[in-house]
């Protein structure tokens, strides 16, 4: 914090109060009670001036990062999250759902992603294939929280760049063999994978409300280019 870098600035006052306190003791002059309060009133007035100014570059830092998360989000991690909604049997959401969706039904999606059901073993394979394709983002991610003091995005990309590793560790070792099924023989490795996947709905489904309430349009050109996305995946492919 910056108030720790000013810390001799600090000391420097109260040492100057107190001073001028002991000789009000030694003088009994009443003027060097008026001195006294001097400083401890600067000390007061860049303590509350400080406090403001750090509170207004977290707002612009995280402001920064909602665009950020919209770049990534459209481009680079569109496809992640275009198999994880497919993959998902409860909540059962689809991207024509969010288009439609208002305020406090995405709040009520968001609580009902708590608990995430998957429709199979199977299903999840294809999501943490693009955990594992996405591996650049998470290092995005880890150095902007680096940089902008963003902790718990740093814990959460650590915790992802690890998953990653493991599967990725896996498919070097058993290549042709599914991860998943690997991870549901171990309950730990299961727990964990559940755990990423799941938390991967529950961020965006929080981004999506933070969009809502602050930048509804920036929300529906999101939305409208997944669902273009999804139809194309869906799409029969073209007779040769």
């Amino acid at each position: 914090m910056k108030s720790i870098k000013h810390i001799e600035f600090y000391v420097g006052l109260i040492g100057a109060s107190v001073i001028f306190l002991v000789l009000e003791q030694v003088s009994h002059w009443e003027f060097f009670w008026h001195l006294a309060a001097i400083p401890l009133e600067i000390l007061a007035a860049v303590f509350i001036v400080e406090r403001f100014m750090e509170k207004r570059e977290i707002r612009e830092k995280r402001r920064h990062l909602m665009f950020i998360k919209s770049t990534m989000f459209r481009s680079e991690m569109r496809n992640l999250f275009l198999a994880n909604f497919a993959a998902l049997k409860s909540p059962a959401v689809t991207v024509a759902d969010f288009r439609v969706a208002g305020l406090e039904e995405l709040r009520d999606l968001r609580r009902k992603a708590e608990t995430v059901e998957y429709r199979s073993l199977e299903a999840m394979e294809p999501v943490i294939l693009e955990y594992l394709r996405a591996r650049h983002v998470w290092h995005d991610f880890q150095e902007r929280a680096i940089t902008d003091n963003f902790e718990n995005i740093f814990m959460d990309m650590i915790e992802i760049l690890n998953f990653v590793t493991d599967v990725e560790l896996f498919r070097e070792k058993f290549p042709g063999r599914l991860f998943i099924q690997a991870a549901a023989g171990r309950d730990e490795l299961m727990a964990k994978t559940q755990k990423i996947l799941g938390n991967g709905i529950r961020s965006f489904l929080d981004y999506a409300i933070e969009l809502k309430e602050k930048k509804p349009e920036l929300l529906e050109e999101l939305l409208a280019d997944y669902e273009l996305s999804a139809r194309l995946r869906d799409a029969e492919p073209l007779p040769e």
